[in-house]
């Protein structure tokens, strides 16, 4: 959804795409590190370690690290036309790193992984995920997305909030001045 939004503000630059793409790409970093979170601790006790080397999670950590450089760079740019701006394009160079990170160099032959799917590990096999488990998994991914959509839109409206807020006390200052 950040990627869209990015693209769409670069298309037509306001105010309302650039919020959509800020507050989705903050939603997804708080979602990326909870999953590295809740991975970590499933892999404890299935793999018998907090970490291992696995392309996929190395790529989802980089990945983690490659949007936090996305708030950084919008922390560090005052002029609010030009960090929307400069942030859309980074955004759209960062969504195009996940795909090589998270798709393609996990799948690359002689490279082997712990996750299904990855390295020549057959992926959601019988004994990956049976079918009673696929009635919770998927609608878990899509509980997960609806929860991210609702926490991005009450973001959304209070920055929108705030900027009424801001115009509002502009407009008294120069009636007062």
């Amino acid at each position: 959804f950040s990627v869209v939004y990015a693209v769409r503000y670069l298309r037509n630059p306001t105010a309302v795409n650039d919020d959509f793409a800020v507050e989705t790409a903050n939603v997804g970093i708080l979602i990326g590190f909870m999953g590295i979170a809740t991975g970590s601790i499933w892999a404890r006790f299935t793999w018998g370690a907090w970490w291992v080397q696995d392309p996929k999670l190395n790529g989802a950590a980089i990945a983690m690290l490659i949007y936090l450089a996305y708030l950084v760079l919008r922390g560090s740019l005052p002029d609010e036309q030009q960090r929307a701006r400069i942030s859309a394009v980074y955004n759209i160079f960062a969504y195009g790193m996940l795909i090589p990170l998270l798709y393609i160099l996990p799948r690359l032959k002689g490279v082997d992984s712990l996750h299904p799917g990855q390295g020549g590990n057959p992926g959601f096999s019988a004994y990956d995920l049976d079918n009673n488990l696929r009635k919770v998994f998927y609608p878990a991914i899509v509980g997960w997305t609806l929860l991210g959509l609702w926490l991005a839109s009450l973001r959304i409206r209070i920055r929108a909030v705030d900027r009424q807020l801001a115009e509002k006390a502009t407009v008294s200052e120069v009636n007062a001045g």
